[in-house]
Protein backbone atom coordinates (compact mmCIF):
# COMPACT_ATOMS: atom_id res chain seq x y z
CA UNK A 1 0.00 0.00 0.00
CA UNK A 2 2.79 2.38 0.95
CA UNK A 3 4.58 1.66 -2.33
CA UNK A 4 1.41 2.46 -4.30
CA UNK A 5 1.00 5.80 -2.50
CA UNK A 6 4.66 6.63 -3.14
CA UNK A 7 4.27 5.74 -6.84
CA UNK A 8 1.16 7.95 -7.19
CA UNK A 9 3.00 10.79 -5.46
CA UNK A 10 6.01 10.50 -7.80
CA UNK A 11 3.75 10.46 -10.86
CA UNK A 12 1.95 13.56 -9.57
CA UNK A 13 5.24 15.36 -9.02
CA UNK A 14 6.43 14.42 -12.50
CA UNK A 15 3.27 15.78 -14.14
CA UNK A 16 3.36 18.88 -11.96
CA UNK A 17 6.93 19.55 -13.04
CA UNK A 18 6.00 19.02 -16.68
CA UNK A 19 3.13 21.49 -16.33
CA UNK A 20 5.45 24.11 -14.88
CA UNK A 21 7.97 23.57 -17.68
CA UNK A 22 5.27 23.97 -20.35
CA UNK A 23 4.75 27.61 -19.37
CA UNK A 24 6.51 30.18 -21.53
CA UNK A 25 6.88 33.86 -20.70
CA UNK A 26 7.55 36.56 -23.30
CA UNK A 27 8.40 40.21 -22.73
CA UNK A 28 8.13 42.76 -25.53
CA UNK A 29 9.83 46.14 -25.09
CA UNK A 30 10.55 49.13 -27.26
CA UNK A 31 13.78 50.24 -25.59
CA UNK A 32 14.30 53.68 -27.08
CA UNK A 33 17.59 54.15 -28.99
CA UNK A 34 18.97 50.88 -27.67
CA UNK A 35 22.65 51.25 -28.40
CA UNK A 36 25.90 52.71 -27.14
CA UNK A 37 24.16 55.54 -25.29
CA UNK A 38 22.94 53.05 -22.68
CA UNK A 39 25.30 53.06 -19.70
CA UNK A 40 26.34 49.97 -17.76
CA UNK A 41 24.09 51.08 -14.90
CA UNK A 42 21.12 51.42 -17.23
CA UNK A 43 21.80 48.00 -18.77
CA UNK A 44 21.91 46.50 -15.26
CA UNK A 45 18.48 47.98 -14.50
CA UNK A 46 17.08 46.75 -17.81
CA UNK A 47 18.41 43.24 -17.09
CA UNK A 48 16.83 43.30 -13.64
CA UNK A 49 13.45 44.10 -15.20
CA UNK A 50 13.78 41.33 -17.79
CA UNK A 51 15.68 38.46 -16.21
CA UNK A 52 12.72 36.39 -14.96
CA UNK A 53 11.14 35.81 -18.38
CA UNK A 54 12.01 33.16 -20.98
CA UNK A 55 12.05 35.26 -24.18
CA UNK A 56 12.61 38.98 -24.76
CA UNK A 57 11.60 40.80 -27.96
CA UNK A 58 13.29 44.19 -28.30
CA UNK A 59 12.35 46.94 -30.74
CA UNK A 60 14.33 50.08 -31.61
CA UNK A 61 17.82 48.59 -31.49
CA UNK A 62 19.96 51.17 -33.30
CA UNK A 63 21.10 50.05 -36.74
CA UNK A 64 24.81 50.74 -36.24
CA UNK A 65 27.38 48.65 -34.39
CA UNK A 66 26.38 50.16 -31.05
CA UNK A 67 23.00 48.41 -31.19
CA UNK A 68 24.48 44.93 -31.60
CA UNK A 69 27.00 45.74 -28.89
CA UNK A 70 24.26 46.80 -26.45
CA UNK A 71 22.31 43.57 -27.02
CA UNK A 72 25.48 41.53 -26.44
CA UNK A 73 26.23 43.44 -23.22
CA UNK A 74 22.65 42.97 -21.98
CA UNK A 75 22.89 39.23 -22.67
CA UNK A 76 26.17 39.02 -20.76
CA UNK A 77 24.57 40.71 -17.75
CA UNK A 78 21.60 38.33 -17.93
CA UNK A 79 24.00 35.37 -18.02
CA UNK A 80 25.44 36.49 -14.68
CA UNK A 81 22.02 36.23 -13.06
CA UNK A 82 21.91 32.44 -12.93
CA UNK A 83 20.62 31.31 -16.36
CA UNK A 84 22.19 30.80 -19.76
CA UNK A 85 20.91 33.19 -22.44
CA UNK A 86 21.43 33.53 -26.19
CA UNK A 87 20.45 36.26 -28.63
CA UNK A 88 19.92 37.12 -32.29
CA UNK A 89 19.87 40.55 -33.92
CA UNK A 90 18.21 41.32 -37.23
CA UNK A 91 19.88 43.07 -40.12
CA UNK A 92 18.93 46.74 -40.37
CA UNK A 93 15.42 47.19 -41.71
CA UNK A 94 15.00 48.44 -45.28
CA UNK A 95 13.46 51.71 -44.12
CA UNK A 96 13.15 55.35 -44.99
CA UNK A 97 15.78 57.80 -43.74
CA UNK A 98 16.02 58.03 -39.93
CA UNK A 99 13.59 55.08 -39.50
CA UNK A 100 16.06 52.22 -39.99
CA UNK A 101 16.61 50.05 -36.92
CA UNK A 102 17.24 46.47 -35.87
CA UNK A 103 15.18 44.02 -33.85
CA UNK A 104 16.54 41.60 -31.26
CA UNK A 105 15.45 38.44 -29.47
CA UNK A 106 17.10 37.22 -26.25
CA UNK A 107 16.07 33.94 -24.62
CA UNK A 108 16.94 31.38 -21.97
CA UNK A 109 18.46 28.33 -23.62
CA UNK A 110 17.50 25.73 -21.01
CA UNK A 111 14.01 25.09 -22.41
CA UNK A 112 13.77 27.29 -25.50
CA UNK A 113 15.65 26.33 -28.68
CA UNK A 114 16.02 27.70 -32.21
CA UNK A 115 17.01 26.08 -35.52
CA UNK A 116 17.87 29.21 -37.49
CA UNK A 117 18.74 32.83 -36.75
CA UNK A 118 15.48 34.34 -37.96
CA UNK A 119 14.80 36.71 -40.85
CA UNK A 120 13.33 40.06 -41.73
CA UNK A 121 10.10 39.43 -43.63
CA UNK A 122 11.13 40.67 -47.07
CA UNK A 123 7.66 39.93 -48.44
CA UNK A 124 6.50 42.95 -46.42
CA UNK A 125 9.46 45.13 -47.33
CA UNK A 126 7.47 47.39 -49.68
CA UNK A 127 4.42 47.56 -47.42
CA UNK A 128 5.96 48.08 -43.98
CA UNK A 129 8.68 50.66 -43.37
CA UNK A 130 10.41 48.58 -40.66
CA UNK A 131 9.61 45.10 -41.91
CA UNK A 132 9.06 42.64 -38.99
CA UNK A 133 11.67 40.17 -37.78
CA UNK A 134 10.47 36.56 -37.62
CA UNK A 135 12.01 33.80 -35.51
CA UNK A 136 10.80 30.24 -34.89
CA UNK A 137 11.23 28.93 -31.35
CA UNK A 138 10.96 25.34 -30.14
CA UNK A 139 9.97 23.94 -26.79
CA UNK A 140 10.54 20.23 -27.07
CA UNK A 141 8.77 19.21 -30.28
CA UNK A 142 6.41 22.17 -30.20
CA UNK A 143 7.12 25.11 -32.48
CA UNK A 144 5.91 28.69 -32.15
CA UNK A 145 6.74 31.78 -34.16
CA UNK A 146 7.28 35.30 -32.86
CA UNK A 147 7.11 38.35 -35.12
CA UNK A 148 8.92 41.38 -33.71
CA UNK A 149 7.29 44.56 -35.06
CA UNK A 150 7.63 48.34 -34.81
CA UNK A 151 5.11 50.26 -36.90
CA UNK A 152 5.28 53.76 -38.32
CA UNK A 153 4.42 56.61 -35.92
CA UNK A 154 0.73 57.28 -35.32
CA UNK A 155 0.66 60.25 -37.72
CA UNK A 156 2.25 58.36 -40.65
CA UNK A 157 -0.45 55.77 -41.35
CA UNK A 158 0.50 52.74 -39.26
CA UNK A 159 -2.97 51.38 -40.15
CA UNK A 160 -1.78 50.41 -43.63
CA UNK A 161 1.12 48.46 -42.11
CA UNK A 162 -1.13 46.63 -39.68
CA UNK A 163 -3.44 45.64 -42.55
CA UNK A 164 -0.47 44.28 -44.52
CA UNK A 165 0.81 42.37 -41.48
CA UNK A 166 -2.66 40.94 -40.87
CA UNK A 167 -2.83 39.60 -44.44
CA UNK A 168 0.61 38.02 -44.02
CA UNK A 169 -0.19 36.13 -40.80
CA UNK A 170 -3.66 35.10 -42.02
CA UNK A 171 -2.09 33.08 -44.82
CA UNK A 172 1.07 32.01 -43.00
CA UNK A 173 1.97 28.32 -42.94
CA UNK A 174 2.90 28.70 -39.27
CA UNK A 175 0.18 27.99 -36.72
CA UNK A 176 1.21 29.17 -33.24
CA UNK A 177 2.05 32.83 -33.83
CA UNK A 178 2.73 35.80 -31.57
CA UNK A 179 3.13 39.37 -32.83
CA UNK A 180 5.06 41.41 -30.28
CA UNK A 181 5.83 45.07 -30.51
CA UNK A 182 4.98 48.72 -30.74
CA UNK A 183 1.91 49.14 -32.98
CA UNK A 184 1.48 52.88 -32.43
CA UNK A 185 -2.28 52.22 -32.29
CA UNK A 186 -4.50 51.04 -29.45
CA UNK A 187 -5.65 47.43 -29.89
CA UNK A 188 -9.28 48.56 -29.51
CA UNK A 189 -9.22 50.37 -32.87
CA UNK A 190 -11.08 49.00 -35.90
CA UNK A 191 -7.88 48.31 -37.86
CA UNK A 192 -7.30 45.25 -35.65
CA UNK A 193 -10.77 43.76 -36.28
CA UNK A 194 -9.62 41.59 -39.19
CA UNK A 195 -6.72 40.21 -37.14
CA UNK A 196 -9.10 39.40 -34.29
CA UNK A 197 -11.60 37.74 -36.68
CA UNK A 198 -8.72 35.49 -37.74
CA UNK A 199 -8.49 34.21 -34.16
CA UNK A 200 -5.87 36.53 -32.71
CA UNK A 201 -6.30 38.15 -29.31
CA UNK A 202 -4.47 41.00 -27.61
CA UNK A 203 -2.51 40.19 -24.47
CA UNK A 204 -3.48 43.44 -22.75
CA UNK A 205 -6.25 46.00 -23.19
CA UNK A 206 -6.74 49.50 -21.83
CA UNK A 207 -3.17 49.51 -20.51
CA UNK A 208 -1.11 52.62 -21.25
CA UNK A 209 2.47 51.81 -22.22
CA UNK A 210 4.20 55.09 -23.10
CA UNK A 211 5.69 57.68 -20.78
CA UNK A 212 5.00 61.40 -20.79
CA UNK A 213 7.88 63.84 -20.67
CA UNK A 214 6.57 65.35 -17.46
CA UNK A 215 4.03 64.37 -14.83
CA UNK A 216 0.67 66.08 -14.87
CA UNK A 217 -1.48 65.67 -11.77
CA UNK A 218 0.61 62.62 -10.78
CA UNK A 219 -0.06 60.97 -14.18
CA UNK A 220 2.98 59.92 -16.21
CA UNK A 221 1.47 57.36 -18.61
CA UNK A 222 0.25 58.26 -22.08
CA UNK A 223 -0.79 55.90 -24.90
CA UNK A 224 -1.85 52.22 -25.01
CA UNK A 225 0.11 51.18 -28.11
CA UNK A 226 2.45 48.31 -27.14
CA UNK A 227 1.01 44.81 -27.12
CA UNK A 228 1.39 41.12 -27.94
CA UNK A 229 -1.17 39.47 -30.21
CA UNK A 230 -1.44 35.68 -30.09
CA UNK A 231 -3.14 33.11 -32.32
CA UNK A 232 -5.86 30.69 -31.24
CA UNK A 233 -3.36 27.82 -30.90
CA UNK A 234 -1.92 29.61 -27.85
CA UNK A 235 -3.52 29.70 -24.40
CA UNK A 236 -3.03 32.81 -22.31
CA UNK A 237 -2.11 32.29 -18.66
CA UNK A 238 -1.27 35.84 -17.58
CA UNK A 239 -0.40 39.24 -18.97
CA UNK A 240 0.44 42.71 -17.71
CA UNK A 241 2.33 45.90 -18.38
CA UNK A 242 5.49 46.24 -16.29
CA UNK A 243 5.47 49.69 -14.71
CA UNK A 244 9.04 50.34 -13.62
CA UNK A 245 8.30 54.02 -12.96
CA UNK A 246 5.78 53.72 -10.09
CA UNK A 247 5.88 57.37 -8.98
CA UNK A 248 6.41 60.73 -10.70
CA UNK A 249 9.70 61.29 -8.91
CA UNK A 250 11.20 58.39 -10.91
CA UNK A 251 10.05 59.60 -14.33
CA UNK A 252 13.24 61.35 -15.47
CA UNK A 253 15.43 58.39 -14.55
CA UNK A 254 12.96 55.93 -16.07
CA UNK A 255 12.92 57.78 -19.40
CA UNK A 256 16.68 57.25 -19.68
CA UNK A 257 15.86 53.55 -20.03
CA UNK A 258 12.98 54.05 -22.45
CA UNK A 259 9.84 56.04 -23.12
CA UNK A 260 7.88 52.77 -23.30
CA UNK A 261 6.92 50.16 -20.70
CA UNK A 262 7.41 46.46 -21.47
CA UNK A 263 4.47 44.09 -22.00
CA UNK A 264 4.56 40.69 -20.27
CA UNK A 265 2.73 37.60 -21.58
CA UNK A 266 2.71 34.08 -20.12
CA UNK A 267 1.24 31.24 -22.18
CA UNK A 268 1.19 27.57 -23.07
CA UNK A 269 1.00 25.91 -26.48
CA UNK A 270 -2.08 23.81 -27.16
Amino acid sequence: MLKKILLIFLIFIAFEGLSQNDKISLMSWNIRDFGQTKSSEELDIIAEILHKVDIIAIQEVVSGYGGAQAVAKLTAILNRKGNKWDYVISNPTNSSKYATERYAFVWKTKLIKIKNRGRLIKELDSLIDREPFLLDFYMGKKKFTVLNFHSKPFDKDPESEIKALTEYVKYSSNSSILIAGDFNIDQSKAVFNDLKKSGFKAAVSNKKTTLKRTCGQSEYLNHAIDNIFYSQEITKLASKVIDFVRVCENLDKARKLSDHLPVYFEFILK
